[in-house]
């Protein structure tokens, strides 16, 4: 994992997901094949996705590019065409994403 200063110079994604009913579980293991595919980018900072336990259908997804381009190839890799868009986007009621900086 970067330290702090590296991740403060990086592009912040966070991504809230919320599944269809009777989807978590499949969705659990979409993820699980994903993240670490996600995390061994080189662009990558930091990748982390989380389960709300008080709503087990919501899921909350943080993450740190080292820049817009990183970013970038982050959508058009592989495993994310194949186990987010093809896979994981279908059993969504909602999907939401979002850039931010340090301040």
């Amino acid at each position: 994992m970067a330290d702090i200063n590296t991740l403060k110079n990086g592009l912040i994604v966070t991504a809230f997901w919320e599944a269809k009913p009777g989807e978590v579980d499949a969705l659990r293991g979409i993820i699980g094949k994903f993240l670490p595919q996600a995390q061994a980018e080189p662009g990558v900072l930091a990748f982390q996705i989380h389960q709300s336990l008080a709503e087990p259908t919501k899921f909350f997804f943080y993450e740190v590019f080292k820049d817009e381009a990183a970013f970038a190839e982050h959508g058009q890799s592989a495993h994310f065409k194949s186990l987010i868009l093809d896979q994981a986007v279908p059993k969504l009621a909602k999907r939401e994403r979002t850039q931010h900086r340090f301040v």
